[in-house]
């Protein structure tokens, strides 16, 4: 399934690039050499980072629903 649509990058292209720990949003894109365009891909990109067990990273932190 096609993520970032601007850039033609799939799900199984980001999952390659999620492996290492503590990873921010904006690095997965450098290391996939490409860049935001749009920017609607940036909360699919973040559910990615937390089902690969980044969600302990502050970038993924979601605020607290009171």
């Amino acid at each position: 399934m096609y993520v970032c649509i601007c850039n033609r990058v799939t799900d199984r292209e980001f999952r390659t690039h999620l492996e290492s720990e503590n990873l921010t949003v904006s690095m997965v894109y450098r290391s996939l050499g490409i860049k935001a365009k749009c920017g609607k891909c940036v909360p699919s990109v973040l559910k990615l980072l937390r089902q690969t067990g980044e969600d302990q990273h502050p970038c993924c932190q979601l605020p607290a629903v009171s």
